[in-house]
């Protein structure tokens, strides 16, 4: 501004002709205020309609989530994230400190114990819980130290302990139950030992063989290939029931994609963790497939029995331990077998 100017006169152009004019706030063009305007506006729609995308982006994730849980009837977001955890607990203690499986191993049968005495109460079978859990804190380190003399001594005497309890146990009380409910009591207990720790220590004791911890690790590759693909077979293609009476959602279907998927599996774990020849998996497929449908279907059994639809609800996604296990209790005393059926093949 020359020194001439009157006050509160329009500022001339600077000397200056490369300085910008400088303006006041009132000063800013009024189509410039428009533009800023508009676009201001045009970010808030913008921004509104990135909200009520994410928003629908949910509801039709939280709509396809329900119906896959209502179509497999568990929440498969916790299944899957458990499943993560316990295998990688079950890599660690297997491949890496191998004395360690004995925990996760005695971890597993014991809550499998628990559940089955908790269930079995419900149904008046009184199932001495914590006794059933020190007997079977004691079979499975005994399978792996001492082998099958190990199991089957720890085996029989605890059984033994568990007769003799029940049978002190009722004749303690005030009133004496009747005789019938004793043996079934003592039944039951031997029942949970026979059926839970002795076929899971089996996996423990293969555990402790030369090379044990690949034999563990390719049975149980197969038999979880085994479950994974009777459910994916079974949810999408399944339409024929196998035994709707015991296990509605079996289906011949998830069978049939369960036994091309063990072959397949079977090859693979014979040639790379068992090293054994690839023909050998042909006999492994088919063998743990039906050790594992079995198993499967005999918690069915004890389900329907008990009258429950899941044995505990320890595992979200899951039910519990026992839904977990029940394909792989059985089919770890038949991998042991194979295991020394391969080992004969090898010496001659």
């Amino acid at each position: 501004m020359s020194p001439d100017a009157e006050p509160g006169a329009r500022p001339d152009r600077p000397d200056d002709p490369d300085e910008p004019v400088r303006r006041t706030p009132d000063e800013v063009p009024t189509d410039t205020s428009d533009r800023l305007q508009r676009i201001e506006q045009q970010a808030r729609l913008a921004g509104n309609e990135v909200r009520a995308q994410v928003r629908a982006g949910r509801r039709r994730i939280k709509a396809k989530s329900d119906e896959i849980n209502a179509r497999s009837g568990r929440n498969l977001v916790f299944a899957i994230l458990i499943g993560v955890v316990l295998g990688g607990a079950l890599l660690l203690s297997l491949l890496f400190i191998k004395q360690l499986f004995i925990l996760f191993g005695v971890a597993m049968v014991g809550f499998v114990c628990l559940e089955l005495s908790n269930a079995m109460r419900s149904t008046g079978r009184h199932v001495p819980r914590v006794p059933t859990l020190a007997v079977a804190i004691v079979i499975v380190p005994a399978s792996y130290y001492f082998g099958p003399a190990g199991q089957w001594i720890s085996l029989v005497a605890g059984i033994l302990f568990l007769t003799a309890w029940c049978i002190v146990r009722a004749s303690l009380r005030s009133e004496p139950p009747p005789r019938a409910d004793v043996w079934n009591d003592v039944l039951a207990s031997a029942f949970v030992q026979l059926y839970v720790t002795f076929l899971g220590s089996f996996t423990v004791m293969l555990a402790a063989q030369e090379r044990g911890e690949f034999w563990v690790l390719g049975f149980l590759l197969v038999v979880i290939s085994i479950d994974t693909s009777a459910y994916v077979f079974g949810l999408n293609f399944g339409k024929h029931k196998m035994v709707p009476r015991i296990s509605p959602s079996k289906t011949w279907e998830g069978l049939a994609g369960a036994a091309l998927t063990s072959l397949v599996v079977s090859v693979a774990v014979s040639v790379f963790l068992f090293d054994m020849p690839w023909w050998f998996g042909l006999v492994v497929g088919p063998v743990l497939l039906v050790t594992a449908t079995a198993g499967d279907l005999t918690e069915s059994m004890v389900k329907r029995d008990l009258q429950i639809k899941d044995i505990s609800s320890w595992l979200p996604g899951h039910g519990g331990f026992f839904d977990r296990l029940d394909s792989i209790l059985p089919s770890g005393a038949m991998a042991f077998a194979l295991y020394f059926w391969g080992a004969s093949l090898t010496l001659h």
